[in-house]
């Protein structure tokens, strides 16, 4: 089943088509028309095209920088669970 939801991003009106939750798109449209405009007032751009590519810039920055949180977490938590493992290996040889 495909939608169309209409968004707005930096004064430009889009139509978009797709599976997702018409909700879910807006929101999504207003983080990148939020970050389009960041980026031109923090580089008093006025170029759109510049200014979407800055955009694009700090959500892939974001993105990158939440994956290697995430990676790390994910290696703390196999190192944890290995000790314990290991905590369970031995306490069950003692046992036995």
């Amino acid at each position: 089943m495909s939608n169309r939801v209409k968004v707005e991003i930096y004064g430009q009106s889009y139509t978009l088509g797709g599976d997702l939750d018409e909700a879910y798109v807006q929101k999504l449209a207003q983080y990148v028309n939020e970050k389009m405009i960041a980026a031109a007032e923090a580089t008093q751009t006025v170029d759109s095209v510049r200014v979407a590519v800055l955009a694009a810039m700090a959500i892939a920055d974001e993105l990158h920088s939440r994956q290697q949180e995430t990676g790390q977490r994910d290696d703390a938590l196999r190192a944890h669970a290995r000790q314990c493992l290991t905590i369970v290996e031995r306490a069950l040889k003692q046992t036995a």
